[in-house]
């Protein structure tokens, strides 16, 4: 169930989202129930409140809660009117819980190793984001570059204490009917770590010829994109792209070292070719990728779909 209401606070405007929705469960999914013969009922949503004009000067107050399956996360961000190249920044609480195929509580993986920073069966953080971005544009190229801070708070002393930062460099330029895009990602974090904070390296957005993940996990990456688009129709592109990163031999610094136990090679070089397709429904995308150990991926994606 959803509802939306707006409220008049002087010359602003409130809006407030709520949006609620109870999953079942069925039993046999949680083998915890299953002699009970009862399904789990679940309550999944957000809530989202939004001020556009805090103290008058287009200063942006918003304030959401979404809740998840197993999670729940809550959302502070407060924006003042500034140029697009000064960071922004939020704050973040959030409650991380892992769970295996059962549904079931974990903290430890298969071979034994802790799946959480804290050793516990969650763990607990108050983050403060920040983000930046500088784009530049005319009719021939475009640059953008972003970047984005988070810094845990050590509000309790069992809550994580980090610093993670990754930036994105990119570059657009036209080279007679085609189009030249290049890319170059990279991050890093600093302080306490679990496993699922690793940067995963792999798949598509990253390193194509992969699975998502299967290049590697660490605590840094770099990750390099080229790709040349061509107009092959009015509605169909064709595309040749080169894909390459690497963890920067930082993955046995990830706690329990999972790529290695996973067998993940830290670097990686995907190279293949792909169309495009520019429909009134959205952007139909298939990439035919092969990496350096001569295995062969197929990848289907769909973007800018119509509401």
């Amino acid at each position: 169930m959803g509802a939306q209401k707006s409220i008049h606070a002087g010359k602003a405007k409130i809006d407030v989202n709520v949006d609620f929705t109870h999953k079942l469960c069925a039993s046999l999914r949680l083998p915890s129930l299953r002699n009970s013969g009862s399904p789990l009922s679940l309550l999944i949503g957000s809530l989202c409140i939004k001020h556009p004009n805090l103290f008058g000067g287009s200063e942006k107050l918003d304030v959401s809660w979404d809740k998840g399956l197993y999670d729940s996360n809550i959302l502070v961000a407060y924006r003042r009117p500034r140029p697009q190249w000064v960071a922004q920044q939020c704050f973040v609480m959030q409650n991380v819980r892992l769970l295996n195929d059962d549904g079931r509580s974990i903290t430890r993986d298969l071979d034994g190793f802790p799946v959480t920073c804290s050793g516990n069966a969650h763990d607990s953080m108050v983050v403060l984001k920040q983000e930046s971005q500088y784009a530049k544009a005319n009719d021939r190229s475009f640059s953008r570059f972003t970047m984005q801070i988070e810094q845990g708070i050590p509000v309790l002393s069992k809550w994580l204490i980090f610093n993670r930062f990754k930036c994105v460099a990119s570059k657009g330029i036209k080279v007679g009917p085609a189009f030249l895009l290049t890319s170059l990602t990279g991050g890093s974090i600093v302080g306490d770590m679990a496993p699922y904070q690793a940067f995963a390296i792999g798949g598509l957005g990253s390193v194509r010829g992969y699975g998502e993940g299967a290049v590697g996990s660490g605590r840094s990456c770099l990750v390099a994109n080229t790709e040349l688009t061509f107009p092959l129709s009015k509605m169909l592109e064709g595309s040749l792209f080169l894909d390459c990163g690497t963890d920067l031999g930082s993955g046995r610094l990830v706690p329990g070292n999972p790529a290695l136990r996973q067998g993940k090679p830290g670097s990686g070089v995907g190279l293949g070719y792909g169309l495009r397709f520019k429909s009134p429904i959205g952007h139909f995308q298939v990439d035919y990728a092969i990496n350096a150990f001569h295995q062969k991926t197929l990848y289907f994606g769909i973007t800018n779909l119509a509401s």
